[in-house]
């Protein structure tokens, strides 16, 4: 049988005939970058998870890098990140407020609770638009569109629109009192990275997840992303392009990016062209110094190869039951969509992906943007959404997967207690909801909440990175401790531990 090498010395003496017979020099050697670049395809993504892989986490000191192993003993070893862009309401959802019914069509300082707008309290928001026709004061008290019940053995009323969600809330850690400074759709950004729309961009919570942990699957992206992106299009930044998400689509045809080679090239094929390109470096080494990053490219490839099945088969749903297939409601058109992302993180999560990011909401500022019309279109928006991740909660614990999977349901801030319009609400940073379960998250728990209108958080606030450093501390890291040497990051950028809601 022949071996690899020897078909790769083959395929490299038939390039450097041809190149001589061309130039009268064998020129293998000098034009390997350019062969690198015209062979990269799906190299360039795969080496985003190969760099993430080969030993880049925390820094416990100047010049140390991290060796991907967590920090201490972790309660959880992934992550299904649910992100609503556009900003769900809080209060017609996991917060009920019955004052915007009792004091409904009155003015904000009609009522006992004026002084929810004293200057004081909202001087954490930083405007980006001054005067803009959003993110504005809106004074008159709009009711609840919604009607709220008590659910599971804990009680905690949730909206008639997540009855799903709420038939698994023992399950699930509901905190009211987030807050956030931003008040336009740059917050979806700040989500996720910390930082404000007015400050430079950072590193997001899925790329420290990737910097600061090993892989679980040479086979796999350890940081993936499903549905429409915001506008921020980079999730590694400082940290470089190796920790970006890979987005990836549920179609078993095309599900990366660059994922095919142009032409039609067969597995064997490029199997050859991995091997010519490591006999080219092979020739190379004597003279030139070391090259790292043309090692790491090459490893990509290798990667590339493998995921190229791997992909694919992890979106097969071919290989589930007809009930899990309706779990996730994959047979409705309204949950479709959303459900298959779901099974797909599902299937991600047991395959050892670390993050996966779905984000649900399409349009420039998210489809959960009620500035008016909200109860049809919240309506609309959670039924999408809400059998689909009651089946995935239900799917990961009978599975033994939620004690070590952590489900967060997120969205970039709250919509306002006044109305906007006659039957819209506007952005609304000051307090708003997000929940966590599993990863020994503690379930049928309400933790913190707004004041009487849903205005301000007003027990146990948490700006948006506690959310950070409470995932981190269940992967096992210390958020502190994910640093790099001439990138000083605030100390808002590490958050606080929510202890309260931990098992």
């Amino acid at each position: 049988m022949t071996s690899d090498i020897e078909t790769a010395s083959d395929s490299t003496n038939l390039l450097m005939n041809k190149t001589k017979h061309r130039t009268g020099q064998p020129k293998a050697i000098s034009h390997r970058r350019s062969f690198l670049q015209s062979a990269a395809g799906i190299g360039g993504l795969a080496l985003q998870a190969m760099l993430a892989r080969e030993g880049h986490a925390a820094e416990t000191g100047p010049g140390q890098r991290p060796d991907g192993l967590p920090h201490f003993p972790p309660r959880a070893k992934n992550v299904i990140w649910l992100f609503m862009r556009g900003g769900v309401s809080h209060m017609e959802s996991f917060d009920p407020k019955p004052n915007l019914n009792k004091y409904a069509g009155q003015s904000i300082s009609e009522t006992p609770f004026a002084d929810v707008q004293s200057p004081e309290k909202l001087k954490k928001v930083r405007v980006v638009v001054v005067n803009d026709a959003n993110g504005q004061q809106r004074n008159k008290i709009y009711p609840l569109q919604v009607g709220f019940r008590k659910r599971g053995e804990s009680g905690i009323e949730v909206s008639d629109w997540f009855p799903h969600i709420g038939s698994r809330i023992d399950d699930i850690s509901v905190i009211r009192s987030m807050w956030t400074t931003d008040d336009n759709h740059g917050a979806q950004v700040q989500f996720h990275s910390g930082r404000h729309m007015l400050d430079p961009r950072v590193p997001t919570l899925g790329a420290w997840v990737n910097y600061g942990l090993g892989s679980l699957n040479e086979n796999l992206p350890q940081f993936i992303s499903m549905g429409p992106r915001f506008f921020d299009r980079s999730d590694g930044h400082y940290l470089g392009p190796a920790y970006d998400a890979v987005g990836l689509t549920v179609d078993q045809d095309n599900p990366l990016d660059f994922a095919k080679p142009e032409g039609n090239i067969s597995r064997a094929e490029q199997q050859l062209g991995f091997g010519l390109v490591n006999h080219l470096n092979t020739l190379s080494e004597s003279g030139y110094p070391r090259d790292t990053a043309l090692e790491a490219r090459i490893k990509s490839y290798e990667l590339a190869f493998r995921m190229q099945t791997a992909v694919p088969d992890a979106i097969r749903f071919d290989q589930e039951t007809e009930s899990t297939k309706r779990l996730y409601g994959l047979d409705q058109k309204e949950t479709r969509a959303f459900g298959e992302q779901l099974l797909a993180a599902r299937r991600f999560a047991e395959r050892g992906v670390r993050f996966i990011q779905i984000m649900h909401g399409s349009g420039a500022a998210g489809a959960w943007d009620q500035h008016s019309n909200l109860k049809a279109k919240h309506a609309e928006l959670a039924m999408q959404v809400d059998r689909p991740i009651a089946g995935l909660l239900a799917d990961l614990k009978q599975r033994g997967m939620l004690e070590e999977t952590m489900v967060v349901f997120a969205t970039e801030f709250g919509r306002t207690p006044g109305s906007q319009g006659s039957d819209g609400r506007d952005h609304h940073p000051h307090g708003f909801s997000v929940w966590m379960a599993g990863g020994g998250v503690r379930g049928g728990i309400a933790h913190g909440g707004t004041d009487e209108i849903g205005f301000h958080a007003a027990e146990s606030p948490h700006y948006v990175t506690d959310i950070h450093a409470t995932l981190l501390h269940q992967l096992g890291l210390y958020s502190h401790r994910l640093q790099v040497t001439g990138h000083q990051r605030l100390e808002q950028d590490f958050g606080h531990v929510i202890h309260d809601i931990l098992a």
